[in-house]
């Protein structure tokens, strides 16, 4: 799976989790550009990747993220 396809299913697990179909999601997309985006809708997100790409993160890996693409990263190295 390409980097683009993973971006591409992030943004919709992004968008459904925020439940805003609208949120435009680059690579250099963080929490600090979604105002909804705090730690317990984090934890849901990150919930809801690991579950979608049959995944799991260890604390110390989400804790280096920066940004989505950072995330696309991660979880490229992992499926």
């Amino acid at each position: 799976m390409s980097n683009e396809d993973i971006l591409n299913q992030v943004s919709k697990i992004l968008r459904n989790t925020f439940d805003d179909q609208e949120i435009k999601i680059e690579k250099a997309t963080s929490a600090d550009d979604i105002d909804e985006w705090d730690s317990l809708s984090h934890i849901e997100l990150i919930s809801n990747i690991e579950s979608h790409f049959k995944v799991r993160f260890a604390l110390g890996e989400l804790q280096d993220l920066k940004n989505v693409g950072d995330m696309v990263d991660l979880i490229s190295e992992k499926i």
